[in-house]
């Protein structure tokens, strides 16, 4: 384990950086969504964001600024230089807000604002709104459709359409927006796990639940054992001048 300083001021003005505990095998992208986490972000989408590294050169007095992969360790590139010769920065790309009717996810719920990228698919605008009701049920079960009520007409949108390319092909005056519907053909949910059974108590009269004893038998100067069983009105053993020692 290690620690990387990651400057986010592109999430809000009074955020200069965040100090994340990382290992080496971190991932650039999960930098991105462990931030976006921390500061009770989910309504933002992560592939909104990247991770970038300011290298600084001391002989030369150099600054290079190199755009992260999301596959990229930041804790390995950050060993590669001395310390405090790195920097790691969020930065945001270009994207836009996305109004969804998401009724159909939350009763409750009217719709939501969603700021999303360029590049983002329907099935990861889904994912995203089941994320911030923390909702267990699979992206598979929805679906999310462009609707226009003055012109009576709906279009299920592809998994891999772009919600918000879509909408800036809308006219400025258009009534479309979007609305998240349940697939009528949706799998089903797995069985809930059923709770044990509970135990019932049963009396101790009960033959079933007869107690079980030893039987001291005495033969010369030895003495052995031998199972006795007592049940609620029979008590038996081979020889009645025997001890009984109940357990």
């Amino acid at each position: 384990m290690t620690t990387i300083k990651v400057y986010a001021r592109c999430l809000r003005p009074d955020i200069e950086y965040k100090t994340l505990s990382v290992t080496w095998g971190t991932r650039a992208q999960e930098v991105v969504a462990t931030l976006l986490g921390k500061f009770r972000m989910r309504h933002r989408d992560p592939r909104l964001f990247y991770l970038s590294m300011e290298v600084r050169v001391r002989a030369a007095g150099l600054r290079t600024t190199l755009v992260l992969d999301d596959d990229a360790r930041p804790a390995a590139l950050q060993a590669c230089h001395p310390k405090g010769y790195s920097k790691f920065s969020l930065q945001m790309l270009p994207g836009g807000l996305i109004k969804i009717y998401d009724s159909a996810l939350m009763s409750s719920s009217q719709y939501k604002c969603l700021l999303t990228s360029e590049r983002t698919t329907a099935d990861e605008v889904l994912a995203i709104l089941l994320h911030c009701y923390d909702s267990t049920e699979g992206v598979e079960r929805f679906s999310l459709y462009e609707v226009s009520p003055s012109q009576e007409y709906e279009r299920k949108l592809h998994p891999d359409d772009l919600p918000l390319m879509v909408q800036r092909s809308w006219a400025s005056d258009s009534d479309c927006h979007f609305r998240v519907r349940r697939n009528p053909r949706a799998p089903p949910l797995p069985p809930r796990a059923l709770p044990p059974p509970e135990r019932v108590a049963v009396d101790d009269d009960e033959p079933e639940r007869a107690l079980s004893a030893l039987s001291l038998e005495a033969e010369g100067e030895k003495r052995r054992y031998s199972p006795v069983y007592k049940f609620p009105s029979i008590s038996y053993c081979r020889e009645t001048k025997n001890d009984y020692l109940y357990i």
